[in-house]
């Protein structure tokens, strides 16, 4: 499937219904979730840094635009970036890098209005609709058919207002964005008052922990679920835990929870055999 096609799909995708998009954080993991059936994956930065031996938000731009390239050419279905605030404060030199983003060949990236500085978490409500109207034309200039969630990161970072985040999303729909997205927010009733605020506009919402399900998310006019970094923090749970195990107390035992060798060698050298057919 080519780019282009990729991206039509996940457009389409957004029309109606409701979809998961989880979130791997490296080629085997996305791979393996595009076996599964999911139709569509989504980056997750901490997962990529975690990987690296990093904490979330210290990947620099050259290396998480590889890291997006890498991941959308490993799959078959579309793949959205989880691309931060765009690695610049200035809307004109985000918007250039969100060109970048768009040259990886991903069908879809999120803008987030998070600054990343404890004194000012967000950016200002004008410079924030500044940098999705810059990211809105940078995606059109690019030619393709990216679509582009705006997210207010409110609740995440510590100032959960719902009037404030409804504010942001709407002007965010305004001025360009396709999909939006409020990370954090849990209650059915504020999920239920995004969906309002934006439509018809399709909404996202982050899942990270046993909660609403995929049908009860989609009773509330859900359309679109990722799971950030919650795929890598269980897989680092099931690491963590065993290694642990063996340094504490010498033994074995949860290493019983283990996918069997032959069952994921297998699949993997099933995906290499198929590989010269996927699309360079």
């Amino acid at each position: 499937m080519s780019v282009i096609e990729k991206q039509r799909l996940f457009r389409k995708l957004h029309e109606n219904g409701c979809f998961v998009m989880p979130n791997p954080w490296d080629i085997g993991s996305a791979r393996y979730l595009q076996h599964l059936g999911f139709r569509a994956l989504a980056t997750t930065s901490s997962g990529c840094a975690w990987a690296c031996g990093r904490p979330d938000n210290s990947v620099g731009l050259t290396d998480m635009v590889r890291h997006l390239q890498e991941i959308a050419s490993s799959v078959t279905v579309p793949v959205n970036a989880d691309f931060e605030a765009g690695y610049a404060d200035d809307p004109e030199t985000m918007g250039q890098n969100v060109k970048s983003a768009v040259a990886s060949g991903v069908a879809g990236l999120s803008i987030e209005d998070a600054t990343g500085r404890h004194d000012k978490p967000l950016y200002d409500f004008e410079s924030a609709v500044a940098r999705i109207k810059a990211a809105r034309r940078a995606i059109d200039a690019s030619g393709g058919d990216v679509v582009l969630t705006a997210r207010a990161e409110c609740f995440l970072v510590g100032l959960p207002d719902l009037k404030e985040t409804v504010r942001r999303l709407e002007a965010y729909a305004q001025a360009g964005a396709d999909c939006l997205y409020a990370p954090g927010i849990r209650s059915r009733e504020d999920i239920a008052a995004v969906v309002r605020a934006v439509a018809p506009k399709p909404v996202n919402v982050l899942v990270g922990a046993p909660g609403l399900s995929v049908a009860e998310l989609a009773d509330l006019g859900v359309r679109r679920i990722s799971v950030g970094g919650a795929l890598a923090r269980a897989a680092w749970g099931g690491f963590a835990r065993a290694a642990q195990e063996i340094i504490a107390h010498g033994t074995f035992e949860a290493l019983a929870s283990a996918m069997p060798f032959t069952e994921l060698n297998g699949f993997f050298r099933d995906e290499l055999a198929r590989e010269p057919e996927r699309p360079a």
